[in-house]
């Protein structure tokens, strides 16, 4: 038996050998597949590290001044084992620490950019880095107060929620198996297309 091309979809555009005819767009509502310039690059993946940062630093802000008005202390050891001496932890920092988490999370995930399976490998390490991080509030000496771990870690996983899931999503869309199918920005739009 003779090998056969796959199917052609109604747009007209060949489908590269081995491209999954779903990801190629021929059951969808719009059968023209997108260009290949809609493909995520770096600065698309800074720019919503640069979005998600600025929204995780003002979620922060408003956690910050919420358990300002529940009178939580905001007091922890500034490093690990120095129970005598607590400091508060500053109004700049909730902020600051949110949004340089949210850039060097992109800049890193940057580099899963046309990387098959990309969207769970930077969500695992994602999640991964967001469990790590929580060890900080968690491990305070016991002269720190159990509310203020509380907030500390609602804030860490307010950051995770809104940084990490959006910048794997971005990553994902650069995934090899389903960017096989876009049109060539160049190519010349079939007759019978209508815009």
């Amino acid at each position: 038996m003779a090998q056969t091309d796959p199917p052609s979809p109604p747009h007209g555009w060949p489908i590269p050998a081995g491209a999954n005819l779903k990801a190629a767009n021929a059951d969808s509502v719009t059968p023209v597949p997108p260009p290949k310039s809609a493909i995520p690059t770096t600065r698309t993946v800074l720019s919503a590290g640069l979005v998600t940062g600025i929204t995780a630093a003002l979620v922060c802000l408003a956690l910050r001044i919420l358990a300002w008005i529940f009178r939580a202390q905001f007091l922890i050891a500034p490093m690990p084992g120095s129970s005598e001496t607590l400091e508060p932890v500053p109004w700049l920092g909730v902020i600051l620490i949110p949004f340089a988490a949210a850039m060097i999370g992109a800049l890193v995930a940057a580099a899963f950019l046309g990387v098959r399976y990309g969207r769970g490998l930077v969500l695992l390490l994602g999640t991964l880095v967001a469990l790590v991080s929580l060890a900080g509030p968690l491990l305070q000496p016991e002269a720190v107060t159990w509310p203020t771990r509380i907030w500390l870690v609602v804030m860490h996983v307010a950051t995770w929620l809104i940084v990490v899931p959006q910048v794997a999503r971005i990553i994902g869309d650069s995934d090899p198996r389903i960017t096989a199918s876009f049109r060539d920005d160049t190519a010349e739009t079939p007759a019978n297309y209508q815009s």
